[in-house]
């Protein structure tokens, strides 16, 4: 389940919870129009915090992690999230197709990793190359890519510094693809298992019922007359 629909799940029971709480602070306590809408806001506060802790205890339970591996993981999404905008910011200050391609691959790939790792933070395990070390580097070096690539004047050292960023960030993407193949490859194995399965109970519904002491050839035998 989505960060988004774990969000509407919450206002879906949270809204009914106030507006109920209103009327009986209201009418049943007479607490008066403003009091009532307090305290009504503390009970929507209180039940959305206990409903996000139950989410979150159920996505603890089904990836089987511990509570301080949960907020980590939550820890390095949000950065990772800060991170893509921060290559989102450089869009408008490459000069060139080929580099915006390149900036938009990057931002695809590293969006893709993270998607899935939201989905299912156990994935986390799979891309720590990706959160600690490759987007990192992403950043910095696009950052340092624009920055020279804005400056009107180019020496010869500045276009070989500028060619081997470029090199250097069309690399990374290579690597950024490789973290994408090492998130799916639990998934890629299930499937393989899943079609693996599915391919032996299909070969086992093919296969023809004989009679008892009845043969293959028998059975032959019978068909063609």
């Amino acid at each position: 389940m989505t960060e988004v629909a774990q969000t509407f799940i919450r206002h879906f029971f949270n809204i009914p919870i106030m507006i109920t709480s209103w009327f009986i602070f209201f009418f049943a306590f007479d607490t008066g129009f403003f009091v009532s809408s307090a305290l009504s806001i503390v009970v929507y506060l209180l039940s959305n915090f206990t409903i996000k802790k139950f989410q979150q205890r159920r996505i603890m339970k089904k990836h089987q992690l511990t509570l301080s591996e949960y907020f980590h993981i939550q820890k390095q999404l949000k950065e990772a999230n800060n991170k893509i905008k921060t290559l989102n910011s450089h869009y408008l200050k490459v000069r060139s197709l080929s580099s915006f391609k390149q900036l938009f691959e990057m931002n695809r790939l590293a969006k893709r990793i993270i998607s899935l790792v939201k989905a299912n933070p156990r994935k986390f395990y799979q891309a720590e190359n990706f959160f600690y070390a490759h987007l990192d580097s992403a950043v910095e070096l696009t950052s340092k890519y624009t920055l020279l690539v804005a400056q009107p004047v180019k020496n010869i050292d500045m276009k070989i510094a500028l060619q081997d960023t470029r090199d250097t960030l069309q690399a990374i993407n290579s690597v950024m693809e490789d973290d994408l193949r090492d998130v799916l490859s639990s998934d890629i194995e299930h499937l393989k298992m899943e079609l693996d399965f599915a391919k032996l109970s299909v070969g086992k519904k093919e296969q023809p019922l004989y009679l008892k002491g009845e043969s293959e050839n028998e059975r032959k035998t019978i068909e063609y007359k």
